[in-house]
């Protein structure tokens, strides 16, 4: 059982996303509906089928690690520690001047070091095994990024990774919450770092028919709930949440931006790749979650959707969502995709869609479905199509995040009130 009497906030956000480093620079253009979606440069795709993706914009590793660690890290840990510096900068945190042994941290990755598996396989082929580099496996391990963060943040409690393909973000943050109900931790960095536009990825995605292919228009191919959509868009980046037990913020003048009060998960068991079609894992983990939290499906006025692009899962999220919240889910529930912006980051998805939701408790503001010209007709919900809104009162709002294997995590953050 959940120790309710000790209830989370979140003190601090940091974001990498496909406009750039910073949350700021990531909110800004998520309000004005703009694209980050655009050709890919880091590697060579002139025989790959999608040639463009999520890439982080003007992203110089140099400009925010030391230039001799960030060789030794491969991108997703770069993108990782930057946005955990972000949060933990944010939240004030300081853990010189707090218990360093009750600072934890749940980040995971759903592929690890994709690029540096690629690099290194191909030295051993073409050079042989004396080119491998002795920073391989360290550089390529998927709990390397949890590692890093807690020995630039001094963070000496519970240390994990959590693996659950799309999903991974999600539970980093959820798991995180446990902890410190719990009372293994007063405070928690959390969340998810993904650097897959590699060789490989592209490739084995293109392979499954999974990909958006939209290669003459990339910024319109990411439409969630759209007719005419073809497949989902990969992107790279991070979200990095700090949880705090609300007395220990309070006690050392942390800011607080919004409480965590509800987390479900839930497995579909039904598909390695396709969800429930009636999507029933995924409602399980909302009915958890918002039961987790005490409150109604009306309490919840904002849904950050999981919302793909992919033909059967934007169809079966919005049954999921219809089950969960009946009449109120299409007289009143607004839903939004923000994957039709910045794409699919893989494991840190979810994450970087909770930094969302933080800011929409924070601005009132509702982050648009862009690209959603021609809505799907088994797509009925309030997407918030092309353009962001502002709605007064806001209190609670849920992001849903749903993994390959069928992994479902749904998390819920309310306005923070004494």
């Amino acid at each position: 059982m959940t120790n309710k009497t000790r209830r989370v906030v979140v003190t601090g956000v940091g974001v990498v996303s496909p406009f750039g480093v910073g949350l700021d620079l990531f909110w800004d253009n998520l309000k004005e509906g703009k694209s980050g979606i655009k050709n890919i440069t880091q590697v060579d795709l002139s025989k790959h089928n999608v040639k463009f993706g999520g890439e982080v914009a003007d992203f110089k590793p140099a400009d925010h690690i030391d230039k001799k660690e960030a060789k030794r890290m491969d991108r997703y840990t770069q993108l990782g520690i930057i946005a955990a510096k972000e949060a933990a900068d944010n939240a004030k945190l300081d853990t010189k001047t707090i218990d360093s042994t009750r600072v934890g941290v749940i980040v995971g990755s759903a592929a690890g070091g994709m690029a540096t598996i690629e690099q290194n396989h191909l030295a051993i082929i073409n050079k042989g095994p004396a080119k491998c580099s002795p920073f391989t496996v360290p550089m390529m391990i998927v709990d390397m990024a949890a590692g890093r963060i807690s020995i630039m943040l001094n963070a000496k409690g519970p240390n994990k990774c959590v693996v659950t393909a799309c999903a991974t973000g999600a539970h980093s943050i959820g798991d995180a919450l446990r902890s410190v109900q719990y009372g293994e931790a007063d405070v928690m960095i959390a969340g998810g770092c993904e650097a897959p536009l590699t060789q490989l990825a592209i490739a084995g995605f293109s392979s499954a028919k999974t990909l958006s292919t939209r290669n003459d228009d990339p910024e319109k191919a990411s439409r969630p709930f759209d007719k005419d959509r073809d497949g989902f868009v990969m992107s790279e980046g991070a979200g990095i949440l700090v949880l705090e037990e609300l007395e220990h913020a309070k006690a050392r003048g942390a800011e607080i931006l919004a409480e965590f009060v509800g987390y479900g998960a839930t497995a579909d068991a039904n598909d390695i790749v396709a969800p429930c079609e009636d999507g029933d894992g995924a409602a399980r983990a909302m009915e958890i979650a918002l039961n987790d939290a005490g409150l109604k499906p009306e309490d919840v006025q904002y849904i950050n959707a999981h919302g793909t692009s992919t033909s059967l899962g934007d169809v079966a999220e919005t049954l999921a969502i219809k089950r969960v919240f009946g009449e109120y889910a299409k007289q009143g529930l607004l839903v939004s995709s923000t994957k039709s912006m910045v794409g699919h980051m893989l494991g840190a998805a979810g994450a970087v869609e909770a930094a969302a939701c933080i800011q929409v408790l924070q601005t009132g503001i509702i982050p648009p479905t862009i690209n959603l010209d021609n809505p799907d007709e088994k797509c009925d919900l309030d997407y918030v199509a092309n353009k962001a809104r502002k709605i007064d009162n806001i209190k609670a709002v849920m992001s849903n995040s749903f993994g390959f294997g069928g992994h479902n995590a749904s998390l819920i953050f309310k306005k923070y009130e004494e």
